[in-house]
């Protein structure tokens, strides 16, 4: 302390910087700041958390066989119902064709779309409920869905499919065509396999007791008339196959319940 009370410098010389082994003065390391912020302990203490779980949906399959779309469009309008249900989704898959194309290019039949795949029939087992749809031939199942029913062999020895829930949706030409045998005739193959026949009943409501216009459809299910493949669902029919879709959904929920 010097005589006006300021600070002397301190006499007490600092090492000089060291030297590397060329000779070259590195600059001295830095002291750390006594001052520095210290990290906060509650910060460092979260960690990220982990992701919710994803609850998996319940899937059910639209199975179907449509050669001039008629089915197709009843099955599209039934995925919109079923994914309407919260929980629950629809999938759409096509059994696979039987006839060759030139066949189909003489009957006039459109190409399908490469957007809904062909399904096998060993992948039933992974659906939590089935829609199947089909048009009728002579009041029964056109023979592309038989075939595809007669694929499930080994199914049917498993039992991998009994207490499954499925319905049914058709496609006839005409009003006598065949809007409930199509639908009733197919049950064989849901009894055999020990599966649960949802039929839609009259839970349509004053949809089911109109008479002011043609409507395909029953208390088997959905339907659609085709006609001579020109006329194109109306929108009762395919309201009712929604409806169809949804109540599906529901009865499958009500199933799963733990």
């Amino acid at each position: 302390m010097g005589k006006g009370g300021g600070c002397v410098p301190s006499k007490k010389k600092r090492p000089p910087p060291p030297a590397n082994a060329e000779g070259e003065v590195r600059d001295a390391p830095l002291e750390a700041d006594s001052h520095a912020a210290e990290a906060d302990p509650v910060v460092s203490a979260q960690k990220p958390l982990p992701p919710l779980p994803v609850e998996a949906k319940l899937r059910i399959f639209i199975v179907f066989y449509s050669m001039y779309g008629h089915v197709e469009g009843l099955a599209r309008r039934m995925k919109k119902g079923i994914d309407g249900v919260d929980g629950v989704e629809g999938v759409l898959y096509r059994v696979p064709e039987t006839l060759p194309e030139d066949v189909l290019e003489k009957m006039r039949a459109p190409p399908k779309d490469a957007g809904i795949p062909e399904i096998t029939g060993t992948e039933l087992a992974e659906a939590d409920g089935i829609l199947f749809g089909f048009p009728t031939r002579f009041g029964a199942m056109a023979a592309q869905m038989k075939s595809f029913f007669d694929s499930t062999g080994q199914l049917w020895r498993e039992q991998k499919l009994a207490g499954k829930p499925a319905g049914f949706f058709v496609s006839t030409g005409t009003q006598g065509g065949g809007q409930e045998t199509t639908a009733w005739t197919a049950i064989t193959q849901l009894a055999h396999h020990g599966m649960l026949f949802v039929p839609i009943g009259y839970t349509f409501g004053a949809g089911m007791f109109k008479m002011d216009s043609i409507r395909g459809g029953s208390p088997y299910g959905a339907g659609v008339f085709a006609g001579d493949g020109t006329r194109e669902p109306s929108e009762t029919e395919l309201a009712l196959a929604e409806h169809q879709g949804k109540y599906m959904a529901t009865i499958v929920k009500r199933l799963n319940q733990p």
